[in-house]
């Protein structure tokens, strides 16, 4: 990635990337499940001592690698080395059974592994999983506006048949249309009593929605590759309450959805950094780094320890360190188009 000075972006953005992409490429082998000298994983797909899910950990490292290639065309040693390291996942006789291991899983994690399989991997052993999968698997019966969502998007970038609604239909019902005016209609039924301005600092979101309201962003917009094909009023309501959720994360140090939520302004066609809860955002996660690169957990609340062993401090702080570089990178693209 280049974060050369001039895109705007300021001195903390460039320490993010560099500091989180150079944490993640020099803990590769913690993604390996396969790496030599591992212990091989146990039949609950967790690492021994259930430090981390390994077929999660080495799927989000993919994403990584598949939108960090998109944004950026540049000879960087640092994506080669981890896209290699993906194909290498991939190829292993043993992923496929890290795939289905959890069945609540299976299904997402086979469309996932297709739709972000790297150049190299056509004949993989995880290609025969998709065979496996039936109309019901691919069919939207049962499912959420949201979960219709993440089906459709997977199994549209992996080549799979299905049969959910368009795109159009699924942005008119999604979390980011209807959530908006959900968290009015809340505030105006909650009896707020004279006094009451010192009660607990409540989130307007519950943790799934907030996840739900990013995921949804990502999906729409194929990470900020296209718009997110929202009315205009839409797109204003939702950016407000993104902007409401930052003040929120930025109080309470919740890093990892700080991150998600500028991902998610991104997607919006904002700029995240130019607007002061972006610009908090970015701040309260160069707080939050590690001299090593790493950011420490999900949140201040659940970071991890100098004294955890490093399997348990890989397991806590991959996620949102992960997410903070692939914010990054997405900042770093809109910064110089």
């Amino acid at each position: 990635m280049t974060t050369a000075p001039g895109l705007g972006i300021g001195g903390d953005l460039r320490r993010l990337s560099d500091g989180t992409l150079g944490w993640l490429g020099r803990h590769l082998d913690h993604f390996d499940p396969f790496a030599p000298g591992r212990p091989a994983p146990g039949p609950a797909e967790r690492e021994p001592g259930g430090a981390h899910r390994p077929a999660k950990a080495a799927l989000e490292l993919a994403l990584l690698t598949h939108c960090w290639t998109r944004l950026d065309d540049a000879a960087d040693p640092r994506r080669a080395e981890a896209t290699a390291r993906v194909r290498a996942i991939w190829r292993h006789p043993g992923f496929p059974r890290l795939l289905t291991a959890d069945p609540r899983a299976a299904v997402q994690y086979r469309l996932v592994c297709a739709a972000l399989a790297p150049t190299g991997t056509d004949d993989a052993p995880f290609r025969a999983e998709l065979a496996r999968l039936t109309p019901a698997d691919l069919s939207p019966a049962g499912r959420s506006p949201y979960q219709r969502l993440e089906l459709r998007y997977y199994a549209d970038k992996a080549g799979v048949a299905h049969s959910v609604e368009p795109y159009a239909d699924l942005a008119d019902r999604n979390v980011l249309v209807e959530l908006p005016a959900t968290v009015l209609a809340r505030a105006a039924r909650r009896d707020r009593p004279r006094g009451a301005a010192d009660r607990p600092d409540e989130p307007p979101v519950t943790v799934p929605e907030a996840y739900a309201l990013t995921h949804s962003s990502f999906y729409l917009s194929d990470f900020a590759r296209t718009g997110p094909g929202l009315p205009e009023d839409a797109v204003a309501d939702a950016a407000a309450l993104v902007a409401r959720l930052l003040d929120h994360c930025v109080r309470h140090d919740w890093w990892d959805l700080a991150a998600e939520l500028v991902m998610t302004q991104v997607c919006l066609g904002l700029d995240g950094p130019g607007t002061p809860e972006g610009a908090a955002a970015v701040d309260c996660l160069a707080r939050a780094q590690r001299p090593d690169g790493s950011v420490p957990g999900r949140s201040a609340a659940t970071r991890a320890s100098a004294a955890d062993p490093p399997a348990g401090y890989f397991a806590k702080a991959y996620h949102t360190t992960l997410v903070t570089a692939l914010m990054t990178l997405l900042l770093g693209a809109a910064g110089a188009a």
